[in-house]
């Protein structure tokens, strides 16, 4: 997959498990990142916001933490506790039509090979 984007910054929401991680592998006694994690994160500029979303319970969240920082995944925050369902975007469009709002669905735990680029024209 490869997406174009405009050059403005971007808000990164990312779930965890399954994504980034093994689902459940916490669970299992430690996380194991899935591959293209590291190249897909070290292509977000500093300007953009990634906020982390999970169902993980808040009491995970200091073993989260030091297995990100472990990996120098940055992050602006994560979100707890959330359902196990659908995660719903709902964004408007610019009015020169640019789209504001993207979804990816990955197959659970495989490797995150979603490449962008940027168009200075957009």
């Amino acid at each position: 997959m490869n997406l174009i984007f405009s050059p403005l910054p971007k808000t990164w929401i990312i779930d965890v498990d399954g994504t980034i991680v093994e689902h459940n592998g916490y669970l299992k006694g430690e996380d194991k990142l899935l591959d293209g994690v590291i190249d897909f994160f070290s292509k977000i500029t500093p300007k953009d916001k990634v906020i982390l979303t999970t169902s993980r319970q808040k009491k995970y969240e200091a073993d989260l933490k030091k297995f990100l920082k472990k990996f120098n995944l940055r992050y602006d925050e994560i979100i707890f506790d959330l359902p196990f369902g659908e995660r719903i975007l709902i964004n408007d469009k610019k009015p020169s039509g640019l789209k504001t709002a993207y979804a990816i669905n990955k197959d659970r735990d495989a490797p995150l090979l979603v490449n962008f680029s940027i168009d200075e024209n957009l």
